[in-house]
């Protein structure tokens, strides 16, 4: 009988924790889905870097890119189990074990990347990172995931009409699913490493995503259209297990968050000129890049903020939304919603 992966993950990981070369060196294990030649990957490298240097050698980072140790899902069911330190996942994912991650998967809920910062750089950005703890994980930072969009393997997907009955990939969250539904759709959600060939086969009829990962993945060369009608904006979230953070002295933690700082900043500049590089380059490939009016699209998801509101979710909604135009209040003039844990 086949092995399932997580186990075999299991195994290897504690593998490498009883034959550490150096006691006196704390080694932590970071784990992620994407390439060794994605910024997100580049800025957790540079995270590496910067950690080894603060802390005088005595800290490093291993990381194991490409699905290495599993789907984000898995790596944050090792980061619960206390056997993985670190792990890269998407909100998007994280909102299945933490709720108010799910609000970074509402659609067209940020203006544009200035709203997205102000909002993941200030005090709600920082209570959603720490809203883990109770589920065993602590949010480090956001890493910029830029705003998500939808390609076709035909078709131009210029309006909602023009997605009526397609299969679309989407992550395994409901909000996402929800969205698609929304805009006439059939969500269908689909493992990462899986969307290539159920887009050169037909199994599905588009996907949605960053330029980045639209260009890094090759998906590109089985869709004939990009819609940038950017629907949502889930960053990268760098999380780390509460068991591993508490085995930390109160200096380890102080050099993890300054790498991290340091990691941000350098990530960040990284995937602004990713995300031109990608248009360009499948543009030149010959897709079709469509910048639609967002406004029909706006009104399909209409129902969904009807839906949430006066819930804790509506109540972040809210709380973002008012951070458009304003920067926000100080943390103490805040009032934060109670949310619905099932730890």
């Amino acid at each position: 009988m086949k092995t399932p992966r997580p186990v075999l993950a299991l195994l290897f990981l504690v593998a490498l924790t009883g034959c550490a070369a150096d006691e006196d060196v704390v080694v932590l294990r970071l784990a992620h889905v994407l390439g060794m030649d994605h910024p997100v990957h580049l800025g957790m490298a540079h995270f590496g870097e910067q950690l080894e240097a603060r802390s005088g050698g005595t800290m490093r980072v291993e990381i194991y890119p490409s699905s290495q140790l599993g789907s984000e899902r898995e790596t944050i069911e090792l980061l619960q189990l206390g056997t993985l330190d670190l792990a890269k996942v998407s909100a998007a994912v994280v909102e299945n074990f933490v709720p108010e991650m799910g609000v970074f998967s509402l659609p067209y809920l940020f203006d544009d990347s200035e709203h997205l910062w102000r909002v993941l750089g200030g005090p709600i950005g920082k209570e959603i990172l720490l809203a883990g703890e109770p589920y065993r994980v602590r949010g480090l930072c956001y890493y910029d995931a830029g705003f998500r969009s939808f390609y076709l393997r035909a078709g131009d997907g210029a309006s909602p009409d023009e997605l009526d009955g397609k299969k679309i990939r989407v992550m395994r969250s409901n909000l996402s699913i929800r969205t698609v539904n929304l805009l006439g759709a059939n969500a269908t959600p689909l493992a990462y490493g899986e969307v290539y060939t159920a887009l050169q086969q037909g199994v599905v009829d588009g996907a949605e995503n960053n330029p980045p990962n639209f260009f890094g993945s090759k998906h590109y060369e089985v869709s004939d259209t990009y819609v940038l009608d950017e629907h949502s904006a889930p960053p990268d979230v760098l999380l780390i297990s509460t068991w591993r953070w508490n085995q930390l002295s109160a200096q380890q933690q102080a050099w993890v968050e300054e790498a991290i700082e340091a990691s941000v900043t350098h990530q960040r500049a990284l995937w602004v000129e990713a995300t031109e590089d990608a248009l360009a380059a499948v543009e030149a490939a010959g897709v079709t890049v469509i910048r639609p009016d967002k406004a029909p699209f706006r009104e399909a998801v209409t129902p969904l903020y009807e839906e949430l509101a006066g819930t804790a979710l509506g109540t972040w909604a809210d709380r973002i939304r008012a951070l458009a135009a304003a920067p926000e209040p100080a943390p103490e003039e805040i009032p934060i919603p109670e949310a619905d844990r099932q730890p």
